[in-house]
C-alpha cells in the first residue's frame, strides 16, 4: 500500500509539473526541463552513462574541436540534414564542457546542421540535444582518443591528419602500446602513421619497430658456419 501511494504521489507532481511547463515561454521551458533530467539523472541507477542525461543547449554555444580528422562532403551533409529532418534527432552530440560553451568530442557535424541549415534550426529553436562526457576523459589526451574511438567505430579518416594525432599522442608521452590500445590500432599501423610525418624523433621510441639495422658482417665467421655439399663424382 505504501508503495502504491508513493507511485500515486510521483504521478501527481509530474501532471502538476506538466502543467506549470506549459505556462513557459521556450527558453525557460528548455531550462527548467534541463534542471529536471539533471535532478532525475542524479536519482536514476545509470548515473555513469552519459546518455542518461541528454541537455539541449543553444547550439552556438557548441565549438568543434581542433583535432578531429574526420570530414564529412557536402553531399553527405546534405544527407545528414535530410535525417535530422525525416528521422529527427537520434544521436545527441557528445561534448566536454568548455568555459561557458561545450567543445564537440563526437557530432560536430550535427550541430553543424542546428546551425546552418534554415529548416532545422527553425524545427529545434535553435538547440542542439548533447551529452557530457564522463569527467575521467577531460584530459586533452583521453579526448582526442574518445573522438577516434567514435569515428572510427563507423567511418573513415584523413590519413594526413590520423598522423598528426598519433604524433600529438607520442609527444604527450603516450606509448605505442597505450596509443594502439585506446585508438584501436595495430602496431604497425601505429608505425605508418608515425612514419608519414616524416619526423624521425618519433622512430627513437624502441618500441616502434623490429626492422633490420646495419652491423659490422664477420665474413670469416658466416663461412665458417656455412655448410658445404661435396660433389659427388
Amino acid at each position: 500500500m505504501e508503495l502504491e501511494q508513493k507511485i500515486a504521489g510521483i504521478h501527481a507532481h509530474t501532471e502538476a509539473l506538466v502543467s506549470v511547463l506549459e505556462t513557459l515561454g521556450i527558453d525557460d521551458k528548455v531550462s527548467a526541463l534541463n534542471h529536471i533530467r539533471q535532478a532525475l539523472h542524479e536519482a536514476s541507477p545509470f548515473k555513469g552513462e552519459p546518455v542518461d542525461f541528454v541537455q539541449w543547449v543553444k547550439a552556438d554555444r557548441v565549438i568543434a574541436n581542433d583535432y578531429n580528422p574526420n570530414s564529412v562532403a557536402p553531399p553527405e551533409m546534405e544527407l545528414l540534414r535530410i535525417s535530422v529532418m525525416a528521422d529527427g534527432y537520434t544521436q545527441p552530440v557528445v561534448t566536454m564542457p568548455d568555459g561557458d560553451g561545450f567543445t564537440a568530442v563526437d557530432g560536430f557535424h550535427r550541430t553543424r546542421v542546428s546551425k546552418e541549415c534554415a529548416d532545422v534550426r527553425e524545427r529545434i529553436h535553435g538547440y542542439t540535444p548533447l551529452v557530457r562526457i564522463k569527467d575521467s576523459q577531460e584530459d586533452r589526451g583521453d579526448r582526442i582518443a574518445s573522438t577516434i574511438r567514435h569515428n572510427r567505430a563507423r567511418g573513415k579518416h584523413k590519413v594526413e591528419a590520423m598522423s598528426d594525432i598519433v604524433i600529438e599522442l607520442k609527444r604527450r608521452n603516450w606509448s605505442d602500446e597505450k596509443i594502439g590500445r585506446d585508438l584501436g590500432m595495430d602496431p604497425d599501423e601505429v608505425l605508418r602513421l608515425c612514419q608519414i610525418s616524416g619526423l624521425a624523433e618519433m622512430f627513437a621510441d624502441s618500441e616502434f619497430s623490429q626492422a633490420w639495422e646495419p652491423g659490422v658482417i664477420d665474413d670469416e665467421a658466416i663461412i665458417a658456419n656455412m655448410d658445404f655439399e661435396e660433389d659427388e663424382e
